[in-house]
């Protein structure tokens, strides 16, 4: 049996543990002629109680934010992958963990490739990790990276 990717997701949070995990996700998707899902998740942006109404959410500074969101993931998606692989960009907003697992599913991804950020003592125990969340709760397989990455060189990576 042959190993199939043919959709990837790849995390990003414009970090750069994210960012490298994307030039890896290039060379991985060149290899398996596989296209990238980009995804970017944005938490909705809640403003302190006004104590008549309680939390209240702006809509427009929202659609503001997702269009920034959008702009900078079309942008990282043109200079990091060009026309090296098919490339879909994505914003959703919500959990992060959430998002990610329920597009894998929407999309029918092969695999997602997320970055750990290496967060350990009280500050994993506090807020946990969105890359493990999703790898205890997608239903496809999940490569996470954490830096350095064995035996993967980014400098050697040419686009062609």
């Amino acid at each position: 049996m042959e190993l199939q990717f043919s959709k990837i997701l790849v995390p990003i949070d414009f970090s750069d543990f994210s960012k490298s995990a994307l030039k890896y996700a290039v060379t991985f998707a060149q290899h398996y002629h596989s296209k990238l899902i980009l995804i970017y998740v944005m938490e909705p942006v809640i403003y302190p109680p006004d104590f008549s109404m309680g939390q209240i959410t702006l809509p427009t500074v929202n659609f503001e934010m997702d269009k920034r969101a959008k702009e900078e993931l079309d942008k990282l998606a043109e200079t990091e992958i060009g026309s090296l692989v098919q490339v879909q960009t994505l914003i959703k907003t919500g959990k992060p963990f959430v998002e990610i697992i329920e597009t894998a599913k929407e999309e029918d991804a092969d695999l997602i490739i997320i970055s750990t950020h290496g967060h350990s003592g009280v500050e994993h125990i506090l807020f946990g990790s969105t890359a493990d969340k999703v790898v205890r709760k997608a239903s496809c397989p999940v490569l996470t990276l954490r830096e350095p990455i064995k035996g993967f060189d980014y400098k050697d990576q040419i686009k062609k």
